[in-house]
């Protein structure tokens, strides 16, 4: 039964990679828009995806720990 709330818990790293997809072509579309800005944009691109892999990261220790911790023991 653990296994489900692991699963369930590992489906967090989905909310994160469609983030930064989407982070990646907006950020592309304003260097096309701006190159001036081109440094940036790509900074805080940077920094947004390195916050949204963070979450994706914590999902898959979530997931780990509802596997490998095992509750009364």
């Amino acid at each position: 039964m653990e296994y489900i709330g692991a699963g369930l818990a590992a489906l967090g790293v989905v909310g994160p990679g469609i983030g930064i997809g989407i982070l990646a072509g907006l950020s592309a579309t304003a260097i096309g828009r701006n190159p001036d800005a081109a440094g940036q944009i790509r900074g805080i691109a940077i920094i947004l995806a390195a916050f949204a892999e963070g979450l994706g990261v914590l999902a898959i220790v979530v997931g780990l720990l509802a596997i490998f911790i095992q509750p009364g023991a």
